[in-house]
């Protein structure tokens, strides 16, 4: 017989469910620390300066300088290039200094320094230094002509009133010290705005005193820094320098040639003495490796009033005159509808 007093379960000889235990430590609440509040994205420096956060730097490389150069009020640039590593002659008693490297404001060891006039004498002058001693005179000249033709651009550029209010043929530089600086230089003394696009590397340098202060650039990206070179120049001059100048002459020079620049920029060669021992580019058009019309990219001048007619000329040619017909003469008929590009600036250099 069943018995009455046991569950029903049980009495078909099933097993007794288990009993859940009381938890006794559920019945306390537990206090969890408070969280901070997480950082914002863009305010995270280990996102932002990681891989994951390189797209964001490029494109603030951009947008950053792109909204400064359309608050300043630049159309487009004459860029000067040339070395870092000389300054100038400017008092009689300066030692000439060169300096470690492109940018660098450490001078270079005491035995790549050009030789003082008493080593010379003592002939106790290596043959090195004997001959960097020629060459820092004839360097330092560059200076002096970089800071003079960068003078006469300003001055020249200050008498043309665009109706768009907007600077044009801006002086602009690499922003470091040398034929830079001289650039810089020349053209705040000449009373117009000018503009550094340095570049930030692994050891001491800083940007030069004579950039206007709202158009002082510091980059991490060579790519980035050559973008805005390129972009707003309408005139490049090359003075002496080394692998960075070469590097810039020749990066602008295969973008006039392979046309995916769609405007004319005027190219001077400063120096034909020194670019001609550098290289030979008879040699280059002998041997088929460029065109013939391919020299015809570049004119060579040797003084600042001869590199200034070429840049007025080259200027005015393809751009003063050209803006004069098309705002006189528009292809349709109609009054010239101001473009984004207009209304926002700067004017940059379309690529195909």
């Amino acid at each position: 017989m069943s018995n009455p007093d046991r569950p029903l379960s049980h009495q078909h000889g099933e097993q007794p469910s288990p009993q859940p235990e009381m938890n006794t430590s559920a019945q306390i609440p537990v206090e969890l620390p408070a969280l901070d509040r997480a950082p914002l994205a863009y305010e995270n420096p280990a996102f932002l300066n990681g891989p994951d956060g390189r797209i964001i730097r490029i494109l603030a490389e951009y947008t950053e300088p792109l909204a400064r150069f359309r608050r300043e009020r630049i159309q487009d640039t004459v860029v000067f290039f040339g070395s870092a590593r000389f300054h100038g002659r400017e008092e009689a008693d300066r030692a000439l200094e060169l300096l470690n490297n492109t940018g660098s404001m450490a001078p270079a060891p005491k035995s790549e320094q050009p030789a003082s006039i008493p080593e010379i004498l003592e002939g106790t002058a290596s043959d090195l230094s004997r001959r960097r001693a020629v060459a820092a005179v004839e360097m330092a000249s560059y200076y002096e002509d970089a800071r003079r033709l960068a003078s006469l651009v300003t001055t020249w550029a200050s008498t043309i009133s665009p109706t768009s209010g907007r600077h044009r043929f801006v002086v602009t530089s690499g922003g470091g010290p040398g034929i830079m600086e001289a650039a810089n230089r020349g053209a705040m003394e000449a009373g117009g705005k000018t503009i550094g696009l340095n570049i930030r590397l692994p050891f001491e340098q800083r940007p030069n005193p004579y950039i206007t202060p709202a158009l002082n650039f510091e980059f991490h990206y060579f790519f980035m820094r050559k973008l805005w070179f390129a972009y707003l120049a309408k005139a490049l001059v090359i003075f002496p320098g080394g692998f960075g100048t070469i590097d810039e002459m020749f990066e602008v020079l295969t973008l006039v040639q392979t046309h995916k620049l769609a405007k004319n920029i005027t190219v001077v060669v400063y120096g034909t003495e020194y670019w001609n021992k550098v290289f030979n580019f008879e040699w280059l058009v002998n041997t088929g490796a460029i065109s013939p019309k391919d020299v015809d990219l570049f004119k060579f001048a040797d003084t600042p009033e001869e590199a200034f007619e070429i840049l007025r000329e080259g200027l005015t040619t393809h751009h003063l005159n050209f803006e004069a017909h098309q705002e006189h003469h528009p292809s349709s008929g109609a009054p010239h509808a101001p473009s984004l590009e207009d209304l926002l600036g700067p004017e940059f250099a379309r690529t195909l």
